[in-house]
């Protein structure tokens, strides 16, 4: 007989009891089950390890760990598998248009594997950026007892260098800058090992926003990929399920919309990624919290910048890791009523809880400022609106490329056109770059323009160009950038309708972004504009052009309505 009474085992009862599943039975002898495990509440562990990237190349041995942990704790661990792709590799070729789809393959992929196997509870591992919102998707749709746990970040390469040193590197050679020999010394260096890009760039800032969610054990975004702590982490992250099948303590009770505030916050302070928006956006939506585009800009406007990290900034993440991590910072936030105490977390305890301990960081530290003498006084990442993102779109400015840009628009039609021009000096002080035709349904994909930003700045331009576009960011890029254009120009929306020559505006204080082009001829362009024919028409990203939301909701393809 199946057994009933028992919540923990609400899932893998209906599998495994009884006489009528001794197949199912069978099938698990052979990979390991005893008489006792099929008793005990299985927990899945969902491991992005691949050889595909440095990111996630040490996650195999972390994955066993996090198995450890739950079968310690009384219950069956079994790893399985999903997908990760590297952006770092891909960046600026036509495989990157997977990028952002692999989010909703893995998202995909966990439901799938969770929801046919029985899983009462889930540890899922992640180290690149978009394995780690694909992951808590996956946790998110299944609403079982779960656990996120970050890879970690990678260490600094020689010099102090990172993979954006090496796009920008190669910008400043196409410049002249620098030889072939000094390119292929930072090429050779700069990846020095496993771990996660090394800035505040969209992994680590993932991270951070997950922990501040809840969803993570404290103290696991700001870890060393390979380190005792993220060993540890992974154990304690399979023991923690345990206790949150016990207490029936599901995703659900912890992502909340306060906590999804949570998130914002830390990821504001910290200078993070503008894919944060996107991502945070496309969690929510996937358990259910409304959250928009104007809950950055409200929650922007009482959070400071205060961390000096990269790309913006001087120092990477290991750095921060040898002062603690997130956890003080945090702890400041709360202590200043930017925090909402009262969130539930995958400890069992309340955010609250968790920080009363935490100690401050060293009083000669440089990498977080207080919050009285801000690096920047409010948000960095501005959510824009005009008549050429009427939907919105999304900057990230630091401040130190200005606030204000108004040029000439030089249009291209995808990265590539947009990159040899830069290349070859076509684009010069002064241009508006417009890259249209990379939304998640034009791209498809929404590619990230991590190549051209990081050639704009190896050129020397990164005060003098801006570049906006219906595709996305790398968490690596900076300067005057703005992506997210929404409605995307394959959908008609006015990135579309830009011409050679318009001029344009772009305002991070009023938080407008303007063509200057009379009404009566856009209307006039409107007319003539027609829909270009679809770069794919069999496969995922034929799939995924179909399915897949507007940026300015998420990017999600499990729409409700």
């Amino acid at each position: 007989m199946t057994d009933t009474s028992n919540h923990t085992r609400r899932h893998s009862a209906p599998v495994v009891d009884g006489v009528g599943k001794a197949a199912s039975r069978a099938m698990l002898r052979a990979v390991g089950f005893t008489d006792d495990d099929f008793k005990k509440p299985q927990v899945g562990v969902a491991s992005t390890w691949s050889m595909v990237t440095p990111c996630n190349s040490h996650i195999g041995e972390l994955a066993e760990l996090a198995r450890d942990g739950a079968d310690a704790a009384g219950g069956k661990g079994v790893i399985f598998n999903t997908i990760t792709i590297s952006d770092g590799i891909a960046n600026g070729t036509e495989g990157m248009k997977y990028s952002l789809v692999s989010r909703e393959v893995i998202a995909d992929s966990i439901e799938t594997v969770a929801g046919c196997e029985g899983f009462d509870g889930l540890v899922a591992i992640g180290g690149c950026d978009k394995n780690m919102p694909g992951c808590v998707m996956g946790l998110a749709r299944l609403n079982r007892p779960s656990v996120f746990v970050y890879g970690g970040t990678i260490m600094p390469g020689k010099g102090h260098t990172d993979i954006v040193s090496v796009f920008e590197a190669m910008g400043a050679h196409s410049r002249g800058d620098i030889d072939l020999i000094e390119l292929k010394n930072i090429e050779e260096t700069a990846i020095p090992g496993p771990g996660s890009c090394g800035g505040m760039y969209t992994a680590n800032t993932m991270a951070s926003a997950i922990e501040a969610l809840g969803m993570s054990l404290p103290g696991s975004s700001a870890q060393n990929a390979i380190s005792q702590e993220k060993r540890d982490d992974c154990k304690a992250a399979g023991e923690a399920v345990l206790e949150l099948l016990a207490r029936d303590i599901k995703p659900s009770d912890i992502m909340t919309r306060k906590a999804f505030e949570n998130a914002i916050t830390v990821v504001i302070a910290l200078g993070g990624s503008t894919n944060a928006v996107l991502h945070l956006i496309g969690m929510a939506r996937t358990i259910g919290v409304e959250l928009t585009l104007e809950d950055f800009t409200e929650i922007g406007k009482r959070v400071p910048v205060v961390a000096d990290l990269r790309p913006s900034g001087h120092y990477m993440m290991s750095e921060l890791v040898a002062l603690g991590g997130i956890q003080p910072l945090m702890k400041n936030l709360l202590e200043a009523g930017l925090l909402h105490g009262d969130c539930l977390t995958v400890t069992g305890n309340t955010l609250a809880e968790n920080l009363a301990d935490v100690a401050p960081y060293p009083d000669d530290q440089q990498i977080i400022a207080p919050l009285d003498k801000p690096i920047k006084a409010e948000s960095h990442l501005r959510i824009l609106y005009g008549n050429l993102a009427p939907e919105g779109a999304v900057a990230k400015i630091s401040g130190k490329e200005g606030v204000r840009f108004s040029g000439t628009a030089r249009v291209f039609g995808s990265e590539e056109e947009a990159q040899a021009r830069i290349n070859d000096g076509t684009v010069v002080a002064g241009d508006v770059v417009v890259i249209r035709y990379e939304g998640p349904k034009g791209g498809p994909g929404m590619r990230e323009m991590l190549t051209p930003t990081s050639a704009i700045m190896g050129r020397g331009l990164g005060n003098d160009v801006a570049l906006i576009t219906d595709g996305r960011f790398s968490g690596g890029s900076h300067g005057f950038v703005v992506g997210h254009v929404s409605p995307e120009a394959f959908e008609g929306g006015p990135l579309a309708l830009v011409e050679n020559g318009d001029r344009i505006t772009i305002d991070a204080e009023a938080d407008t972004i303007e063509m200057h082009v009379a009404d009566d001829e856009l209307m006039r362009r409107q007319a003539a504009w027609q829909r270009p024919e679809p770069r794919y028409t069999r496969g995922v990203l034929a799939k995924y052009a179909r399915l897949v939301s507007s940026a300015s909701t998420g990017a999600v393809t499990d729409q409700s309505e």
